[in-house]
């Protein structure tokens, strides 16, 4: 009995210490800057984070990161911002719903139907 309360209490222990994220400590960390203003950087955590990042300061970016989730799913992230905008990706994200068959079909005669402009005198 007192063996079985011993390895419970430990593993309670484990699990309850695996939680606590606030001891984590950094095991990767690089920082480059160059004058022609291209940068990249880089960290690893003790828990399991992982980030990169490169790019031309205020013009575009592109990097990654991945960590788990508190439900212990594994969370993977890949981003790219430009003049196009932030556009990330992950299997995490949501999608939205396919576009219904009526709005297809209606698409599909706008565009084999072009509007003919009317040019107005003044």
């Amino acid at each position: 009995m007192f063996k079985s309360a011993l390895i419970i209490s430990l593993f309670l222990v484990a699990v309850v210490r695996a939680a606590d994220e606030s001891q984590s400590q950094t095991t990767k960390y690089l920082n480059e800057i160059k004058p022609d203003g291209t940068y990249s950087w880089e960290f690893g955590t003790s828990n399991g984070i992982d980030a990169q990042e490169s790019g031309l300061g205020g013009v575009q970016a592109a990097g990654s990161v991945k960590y788990t989730a508190p439900d212990g799913s594994p969370i993977q992230l890949e981003y790219t911002a430009d003049e196009n905008g932030y556009r990330p990706i992950g299997a995490h994200l949501p999608t939205p719903p396919p576009i219904p068959d009526y709005i297809l079909k209606a698409l599909a005669y706008i565009e084999s139907h072009p509007f003919k402009r009317i040019q107005l005198k003044n």
